[in-house]
């Protein structure tokens, strides 16, 4: 298992000589300690980007696409050990580990691979005699910095487009679950990227994270994590007004109709809010629910709460694990009580499990309350297997409530209306919105919110777009059509 920085091509130790603990949520038992990174070891991996990044920008894109795509077939080859590290380190159950995130990781790789080549600029009508030419050119050091939630998925979409496009790359994954993406660190220099392309310095956010966001050799921060850390990176950005893209926070309205297909929209709905213990920026945290359909649904839904199976994320049976981390925990349960507090109810969960092999672990059990549309809970982010439960008579009630609120991330409805199904998503402030589904991702399209979730865009055309610059390129084919001065 790797626990040093990954720098200039090579493992090495931190510069403070420090360790950070990486624990089993499970029961909370220490894995390992890796190397701490520091703003010292941001510089070297810094330093090191800035002197690879031309050689990279220049080498043949297709080149830049075998690199990845053999990464693909690195991590696929390897997907079992990623599988078991990533439920290992985070809590997530190793049956979603193997289905979800190791294929997700492949795709991802994959299809910027292929995106390399195939990413064109494009010639704009412009005045007769002149060529005007427009191309895309890479930033040249990236920094990323991606969390604790999803850490091997969240590696290839940050590093895929930032490589397929020609960047060299220094990506800080979190302290508290670096243990995959270190992994992935291996294979790509087994897979022949060049020293210095990718630089990967797990460490504190206020320290590794923090010089990073403001280094001034690095051209863009690509950041997903909490919106109050989003905040902090685009001050720290200013010094050299470097590009800065934000996937942030989420509160996402999941609205289920009265002609909805109730079986499928509970089921979907479960998924939408407790798959990966509700630690998804996209999570259907916000259920709304038409007062015709209520009861059935909340019955239908309680009993499939109940019903999930908590248990050591390396079980196959079980199919929700523990929180991320103790403070996960402690969060989630706070928030149980800011509810109550509040007047709202507690339906179903809102407290740790009563069984003795999950005592010493992050655990919370699935957790419905009843609350009101402005309720402290149903505007802050809470970040786990925790769902809020509303009611509404007309769709433009519905829309009201779910455009409510800071965020503009992720939004589902179900309905078999499919003109209230197109209308209703174009209504609904969201940078996502699922119809008939829920947290259905692909990395052909585009990943990212509005409003206090943040700006720019993961996977798609839209992340090449985000890892270039434009340069407009004219070309004077008749000298005499150009004003100039006699002589």
């Amino acid at each position: 298992m790797q626990t040093k920085l990954f720098i200039d091509g090579r493992f090495v130790e931190s510069a403070c000589g420090g360790t950070i603990p990486v624990l089993n949520p499970f029961d909370n038992s220490e894995i390992c300690g890796i190397a701490e990174g520091t703003a010292a070891d941001i510089d070297l991996a810094v330093a090191a980007a800035k002197t690879a990044a031309p050689g990279w920008a220049a080498t043949e894109p297709s080149i830049r696409g075998n690199a990845l795509l053999r990464l693909a077939d690195l991590i696929e080859k390897n997907g079992e050990e990623l599988a078991t590290l990533e439920a290992l380190d985070t809590g997530h159950p190793l049956r979603d580990a193997r289905k979800l995130d190791v294929p997700r990781t492949v795709a991802c790789f994959r299809y910027f691979g292929g995106m390399a080549d195939k990413f064109e600029g494009y010639l704009p009508p412009v005045y007769p005699g002149f060529l005007n030419y427009v191309q895309r050119e890479p930033i040249g050091v990236v920094g990323q910095i991606v969390p604790w939630n999803f850490p091997l998925m969240f590696t290839s979409w940050k590093m895929g487009p930032a490589l397929a496009a020609g960047n060299a790359v220094v990506l800080k994954p979190s302290e508290l679950t670096p243990l995959t993406t270190l992994r992935v660190a291996e294979l790509m220099h087994e897979a022949g990227f060049p020293s210095g392309v990718v630089n990967i310095v797990p460490g504190y956010g206020h320290t590794a994270g923090a010089r990073l966001a403001s280094h001034p050799d690095v051209g863009k921060i690509a950041f997903t994590g909490s919106t109050a850390t989003g905040r902090k990176i685009v001050e720290v950005s200013a010094g050299n007004l470097k590009k800065v893209q934000l996937e942030l926070g989420g509160k996402g309205a999941n609205i289920v109709f009265q002609d909805a297909v109730i079986p499928a929209a509970v089921n979907g709905s479960a998924w939408a809010i407790f798959h990966n213990q509700g630690q998804a920026c996209i999570a259907g945290s916000r259920l709304l629910l038409h007062e015709k359909i209520a009861d059935e649904f909340l019955e239908r839904f309680m009993g499939l709460a109940r019903s999930i199976r908590l248990g050591n994320q390396l079980d196959l049976a079980t199919e929700m694990g523990p929180l991320t981390s103790k403070q996960q925990q402690e969060k989630v349960l706070r928030y149980c009580k800011v509810a109550t507090d509040e007047g709202g109810e507690i339906l179903s969960g809102g407290r740790v499990p009563d069984r003795d092999e999950l005592s010493k672990g992050c655990f919370v059990e699935p957790t419905i309350v009843r609350a009101r549309p402005g309720d402290t809970v149903n505007r802050e982010e809470v970040f786990g297997p925790f769902v809020t439960v509303s009611t509404f008579r007309e769709d433009e009630e519905a829309v009201a409530i779910a455009n409510n609120g800071h965020y503009g991330l992720g939004s589902g409805l179900w309905t078999t209306n499919i003109t209230r199904g197109h209308k209703v998503a174009r209504q609904i402030r969201a940078g996502m919105v699922w119809v008939n589904s829920y947290k259905v991702a692909h990395p052909s399209s585009p990943f990212g919110g509005t409003g206090e979730s943040g700006y720019g865009r993961d996977m798609g055309f839209e992340a090449m777009r985000e890892y270039t610059w434009p340069k407009s390129v004219w070309v004077n084919v008749d000298a005499k059509v150009m004003p100039h001065y006699e002589r």
